[in-house]
C-alpha cells in the first residue's frame, strides 16, 4: 500500500520558532532514505542540515529556497510503501546532534500558535546536481526570477559560491549603473543579523547599561603569550592575548559571582540567578555575521585547554558548522574589538547576562614606570554591566581584578595555586 507522509519543520533546538530554507538537496521524483539529508536551513542560531524521517519518493517540496517559515510548517511530501508513522512519534536525527533518545516536553509548541499559514507552492522538478551549488538565498532568488539554472554557472565568489554578478552575466544583464545604484540595494534582514538586531534592542531597552574602562600595561601578558607560543608542547594551540583576557574574566567571575548572573522577571517579582558555572561567550566575526559561541564549564579550565576550546568554537563558527547548543547558554561574554584596530567601546549586554567585557588593541604608549616615562604595550578594557544587579563598586572590583591579572598573569596564577 502506498502511503503519503508529510515532513514538517521541527524545532531544531532551544525553542526556536522559525527558520529560513537555504538549500534543498532533493527534488520531486528523487528517492530518499531514512536519515538522508534533504534540506539545509538557517535559524537565528545556526545552519542545520535536516535528515528525512521517511523513506520513499519525493512527491512535492512545499517551500521555496529563501523562504522563512514557522516551526510546524510542511516542508516535503514523501510517497512510500508501508504503514504511516506519525511525525510526532519520531525524533529526527539532526546532523551534528546525533539521535535523541527522548523528546523534551518542556520546549515550546512545535507550531507557533498565532503564526500565519504558509502558502504551499510546489517547486518544479529539476535533476539533482551531483555537486552542491553554493550561493546565498538572495542570489538563488535572483536566479529563479531570471530563469537561470544556478547549477550551470561558474562560481566567481571568494569561497567558491555563485554571486549576483554571475547570475546577471549569464543573462547578459549589465551591472547596475551609477544612476540605478544611487538608491542602493534592498537587503532583507534575516537570520543572524535579524536575531542580533532584536537582541540588541531588547538588551538596550530592558537593562540599564553602565560602562567603565581602564588602561593596563600588558608587558608581562605579552611576554607570557610569546613564551607559550614558543613552547613545542603547545604548537597545535593558538595562544593569543584574548586567551589571557578570557582567563582573567573567568577568574573575576569566580571572585565576584554576582557578575556571572541573570535577572529574571517572574509573576511574583524579579529574581537574580547566580550561575554556579562560568559559561563564557566569545563574540566572533564570521561570514554569517556576529556569532557568540560559548565555552561551557569554563570555570576551572587551564590556559592551554581554554585556548583549545576557544579555537575550536571560533573555527567551527566561521566554517558555518555551529549548532544551536554551541551558541546558547552563555553567562558572561568577551568581545575582542582590538582585532579591528580599535582601542575600546561600550559593548551592549547579551540578553540574559549582566556583564560583557571588551578588549582593545595592544599598542605602544607612553607609560610612567618608577617616575620615568617609557614605551609600554597597553590595552584598554571596557566593562558594561546591568546596573540593576551590579553596582559601581562591584563593577569596578571586577574590572580591576581583570586588569591585575593581565598586568602580571604568572603571579596571579601562582597566588591562586598557593605557590
Amino acid at each position: 500500500m502506498t502511503t503519503h507522509q508529510v515532513f514538517s519543520l521541527p524545532d531544531v533546538g532551544e525553542g526556536l520558532t522559525e527558520a529560513e530554507i537555504l538549500r534543498w538537496h532533493v527534488r520531486p521524483g528523487d528517492h530518499v532514505l531514512v536519515n538522508q539529508v534533504i534540506v539545509e536551513i538557517e535559524t537565528a542560531k545556526a545552519s542545520v542540515e535536516l535528515p528525512c524521517p521517511y523513506a520513499g519518493t519525493v512527491e512535492e517540496l512545499h517551500v521555496q529556497e529563501g523562504a522563512i517559515v514557522p516551526v510546524g510548517s510542511p516542508l516535503i511530501s514523501i510517497a512510500g510503501e508501508g504503514p504511516v508513522t506519525p511525525q510526532s512519534e519520531r525524533s529526527p536525527v539532526l546532523v551534528g546532534y546525533g539521535v535523541r533518545s527522548e523528546v523534551s516536553t518542556s520546549r515550546r509548541a512545535r507550531r507557533t500558535p498565532d503564526a500565519e499559514p504558509v502558502a504551499v507552492q510546489p517547486l518544479p522538478a529539476e535533476p539533482s546536481a551531483t555537486v552542491p551549488v553554493r550561493a546565498k538565498p538572495l542570489v538563488r532568488k535572483l536566479a529563479r526570477e531570471r530563469g537561470v539554472d544556478i547549477g550551470t554557472l561558474t562560481p566567481s565568489g571568494a569561497n567558491g559560491e555563485v554571486t549576483r554578478e554571475d547570475v546577471l552575466r549569464s543573462v547578459g544583464a549589465a551591472a547596475p549603473t551609477a544612476a540605478t545604484a544611487a538608491a542602493g540595494d534592498r537587503v532583507p534582514v534575516r537570520g543572524v543579523q535579524r536575531a542580533m538586531a532584536e537582541a540588541m534592542v531588547q538588551s538596550a531597552f530592558t537593562a540599564p547599561h553602565v560602562t567603565e574602562w581602564v588602561d593596563v600595561d600588558v608587558s608581562r601578558s605579552v611576554e607570557l603569550v610569546r613564551r607559550l607560543r614558543e613552547d613545542p608542547a603547545h604548537a597545535e594551540v593558538r595562544i593569543t592575548p584574548m586567551v589571557l583576557v578570557a582567563a582573567a574574566l573567568i577568574r573575576a567571575a569566580r571572585q565576584f559571582p554576582r557578575i556571572n548572573s541573570s535577572w529574571v522577571d517572574t509573576p511574583d517579582g524579579a529574581d537574580v540567578i547566580v550561575h554556579p558555572q562560568v559559561n563564557l561567550g566569545i563574540a566572533a566575526d564570521t561570514p554569517r555575521g556576529l556569532l557568540v559561541p560559548t565555552v561551557k564549564g569554563a570555570t576551572n579550565l587551564g590556559l592551554v585547554e581554554l585556548a583549545r576550546r576557544i579555537q575550536e568554537l571560533i573555527d567551527t563558527a566561521r566554517a558555518g558548522r555551529s549548532t544551536p547548543a554551541d551558541l546558547t547558554g552563555g553567562t558572561i561574554t568577551l568581545t575582542n574589538v582590538g582585532v579591528f584596530g580599535v582601542d575600546g567601546g561600550t559593548p551592549i549586554l547579551t540578553p540574559g547576562q549582566v556583564a560583557i567585557l571588551a578588549m582593545g588593541r595592544v599598542i605602544e604608549r607612553p607609560w610612567v614606570v618608577d617616575g620615568v616615562v617609557v614605551a609600554r604595550p597597553v590595552m584598554q578594557l571596557s566593562l558594561s554591566f546591568d546596573h540593576r544587579i551590579v553596582d559601581g563598586a562591584l563593577g569596578s572590583r571586577t574590572l580591576q581584578s581583570v586588569a591585575e591579572f593581565l598586568h602580571d598573569p604568572a603571579m596571579a596564577i601562582a597566588v591562586e595555586r598557593g605557590l
